[in-house]
């Protein structure tokens, strides 16, 4: 499975804009280059088509033999600090009447692991999905709990109708929460060193989008 994390860090409003932007732009390359597109998780702000970060599952359908399949090339093509440049949409910013900074980062992160070798630490649990009730309140067991049994790191997904979309999801979804448990667990010199190197990349971004409209000028 690859999955592909677009995140704004604690940027402000305007590096939110630009993973809605970037998110819309990803969604136009997959239908292109006929990939399947899955948001995962989708974390927003009060802003309209903002995002703190989302999660993205791509999935080519179909490969070259001895080449990287387009799902991964696309992923990989997202990797790294990337700048939008634009004057911010958003005027009232910290209490400024004009926001004068127009350089705004954010960041790809690409995940890929082998979904066989994962379910060999997790244990799946179905239950009954929760509702408001009425007619079209799913009735059979089609939520799934997801736990990492070495931790008892857990997630439960019920958005799916089916049971089998919903394990999909929570494979994804318990993957990346223990990437993120690493980070939490890293040392003070272990995150120094990834945020120095955070800043480094952010001098050169892998891609540079200008203006309104997102455009990719590098």
């Amino acid at each position: 499975m690859i999955l592909l994390q677009l995140s704004a860090g604690q940027g402000p409003a305007a590096c939110c804009k630009a993973i809605g932007l970037a998110l819309k732009e990803i969604e136009k390359q997959c239908r292109e280059k006929g990939v399947a597109f899955d948001l995962i998780e989708a974390i927003e702000t009060k802003e309209r088509f903002c995002f703190k970060s989302v999660l993205l599952q791509l999935e080519s359908k179909q490969s070259v033999l001895g080449e990287d399949d387009l799902a991964k090339q696309l992923t990989k093509s997202w990797q790294g600090a990337m700048l939008w440049i634009c004057q911010s949409p958003f005027q009232l910013e910290k209490n400024r009447v004009k926001n004068k900074r127009k350089n705004w980062f954010f960041s790809g992160q690409m995940y890929e692991f082998n979904e066989t070798e994962l379910d060999k630490e997790v244990s799946f649990q179905t239950c009954r999905a929760s509702g408001a009730g009425g007619q079209h309140v799913n009735t059979t067991d089609s939520a799934v709990r997801a736990i990492h049994v070495a931790t008892g790191i857990s997630v439960r997904v019920e958005s799916e109708r089916s049971q089998h979309a919903n394990k999909r999801l929570a494979r994804a979804l318990l993957f990346q929460k223990l990437e993120s448990t690493k980070v939490e667990q890293m040392s003070l010199q272990e995150k120094a060193r990834w945020h120095q190197h955070w800043e480094v990349e952010r001098g050169n971004p892998v891609k540079t989008f200008k203006g309104e409209k997102f455009t990719l000028v590098n």
